[in-house]
């Protein structure tokens, strides 16, 4: 990896640690982060050219401070806050030097005072690391839409009260379901991009799986940490086979497996299988062993269909919602017949959360061609197409169309 590649790992991997310092000795979220990225910025200028200091974090946490400190003095409505500040903390006393707050941001970044998308974007921004311009380009709007959104976000945190600290055992649970949930949604936007001319973003993906490792390591005896690092890592372990070299989808029945990559399925099953051992079993943790199940399968027609329909079978009890009754059909299809799969995905016509929804009229048309109803199917996937904004989405739907009339 090269200098700058490093620098820029590191300063990735400290901005949420010199946040949570910010946090807990200042208060006032925007604020904080402003000067947390004033700071970044002038590590990025003078640390290639001095060097990287003997202690980075502290150098970061000093510059960033004093950035706050400016910003009190300079506001009369702010001088109790400062005076009250260096009551509690002594100057220059960061905490804790192994004391790591990632855990507590991405729990405050994630308020239930947020929407899903706001929460997603503020994660990125605060404790991904990422510059307003970059998670602009994640959501695919303009940097000017993005700003006031992030900024709109971090006034309705301020607004609910909410403090920097770890949410009460009565809101953990549910608190921790949020984090997860905003970083699986991270990952499923960079893995298949709602829209736009790329199948994959890459950046997405990384960052997902860099801020779920993160949490892991905060986290490492959670069931459900482990299950979702693990789905992420055998699923993005498919990467590089699913699309051709211009750009094409390739389905998972018709990818070079050798293309797949070995480390990352080893560490994902790895994962799962321990987790499913010792942890009471939950949502990430199935969908993490039917990831395993493909990918551990030499050859497409050696996937346990059986089996992935067990875990379907049990993650419809445990947490139902549509995507996995759709799931649960193909598996269905597979094991018991198209048809039988086919009459599972009439009861999902009526769902509201489904209407409209490229992916039912696509596997739909996958399972009317498995039953030779090719008319159907053409109509279906066609329907599909038009129905996603998926550039790469919307090109194999249409030839799986023009397929059929072949």
């Amino acid at each position: 990896m090269s200098t700058p590649a490093r620098l820029e790992d590191l300063l990735r991997e400290l901005a949420p640690q010199v946040l949570g310092v910010l946090l807990r000795r200042y208060g006032g979220f925007e604020e904080c982060e402003d000067a947390v990225q004033e700071a970044l910025l002038a590590a990025a200028t003078q640390w290639p050219a001095d060097g990287i200091p003997d202690s980075p974090r502290s150098w970061l946490v000093t510059v960033a401070a004093r950035r706050v400190v400016d910003q009190v003095r300079s506001e009369q409505a702010r001088r109790r806050r400062e005076a009250t500040a260096a009551l509690l903390t002594a100057p220059g006393d960061e905490g804790p030097r192994d004391q790591d707050d990632t855990l507590a941001l991405l729990f405050l970044c994630c308020h239930p005072a947020l929407t899903p998308a706001a929460q997603v974007a503020l994660t990125l921004r605060a404790v991904g690391g990422l510059s307003t311009a970059e998670v602009a380009r994640a959501f695919l709007v303009p940097e000017a839409t993005m700003a006031p959104r992030i900024s709109r976000a971090k006034q309705r945190i301020r607004a609910a009260g909410a403090t920097f600290a770890m949410p009460s055992a009565q809101e953990w649970a549910a608190r921790l379901d949020a984090v997860l949930q905003v970083l699986y949604l991270i990952f499923n936007e960079g893995y298949t991009a709602s829209s736009g001319p790329d199948l994959h973003r890459a950046e997405l993906t990384t960052e997902a799986i860099r801020l779920t490792r993160m949490l892991r390591r905060s986290l490492p005896a959670d069931g459900e940490v482990a299950g979702l690092l693990a789905l992420m890592l055998l699923t993005d372990a498919r990467r590089a086979a699913r699309t051709g070299p211009d750009g094409t989808l390739i389905p998972l029945a018709e990818q070079d497996r050798n293309r797949w990559d070995a480390t990352l399925i080893e560490e994902g099953a790895a994962l799962i299988t321990a987790a499913m051992a010792t942890s009471p079993l939950g949502p990430y943790q199935l969908q993490a062993a039917t990831a395993a199940l493909h990918v551990q399968a030499p050859r497409a027609e050696d996937t346990d269909w059986g089996q992935i329909r067990i875990l379907y079978e049990i993650l419809g009890r445990i947490a139902p919602n549509p995507v996995v009754t759709l799931n649960y059909a193909v598996a269905v299809a597979m094991t018991s017949g198209p048809r039988t799969g086919l009459e599972l995905l009439e009861g999902l016509d009526g769902d509201p959360r489904m209407a409209r929804h490229h992916r039912l009229y696509a596997v739909r048309a996958h399972l009317q061609e498995l039953a030779g109803d090719n008319a159907a199917a053409r109509t279906n996937y066609q329907l599909a197409a038009r129905h996603t904004t998926s550039l790469p989405e919307q090109r194999y739907l249409r030839d799986r169309a023009r397929n059929l009339d072949r």
